[in-house]
């Protein structure tokens, strides 16, 4: 009879499971709003006219659906991205399954985003290429007034 297989799952690992990680900073600026547009097609005036964009109601330019800013660079500091689930497994390539975002309110270039993250989920598949390790991060982002803006939860394959 064949012996079942380990798991690549750890203690360790299943321990991470809801713990917050130290909160990272994000800037939305005009020009990375104009070019996540610009790269992702939308031909709306509000995401590359700050008049246009105020005349509609916006306090800037609105950051385009899927943008929520870059982190902030300290070359002082550790350079932390968030949101990434990193533990040691046998397992070379590393996909993204999808991003879902849920949004609160509008983000507007100008605005300082605070996000934390943590691990919700993690599951072994066997896939035709062989097992794969699924993670399931969520990050809340959290404007410069401490207002709930945005949740995205995202998918990491590990195969």
């Amino acid at each position: 009879m064949a012996q079942p297989k380990a798991s690549v799952i750890t203690d360790k690992m299943r321990a991470e499971i809801g713990v917050e990680s130290e909160p990272i900073t994000f800037e939305v600026d005009k020009t990375a709003c104009r070019m996540f547009a610009r790269a992702v097609g939308y031909t709306d005036p509000i995401y590359f006219d700050e008049q246009y964009a105020k005349s509609k109601g916006y306090r800037s330019i609105p950051a385009p659906v899927g943008f929520l800013g870059h982190p902030t660079y300290d070359p002082n500091g550790p350079q932390r991205l968030g949101g990434y689930f990193r533990t040691d497994t046998p397992f070379k390539r590393i996909l993204n399954g999808g991003t879902d975002i849920e949004y609160f309110d509008t983000v507007c270039a100008g605005d300082v985003l605070t996000a934390t993250s943590k691990l919700v989920d993690l599951s072994e598949r066997e896939s035709r290429l062989g097992p794969m390790l699924i993670t399931v991060t969520e990050s809340t982002y959290r404007n410069q007034d401490g207002k709930l803006v945005a949740r995205a939860r995202g998918t990491g394959i590990q195969y």
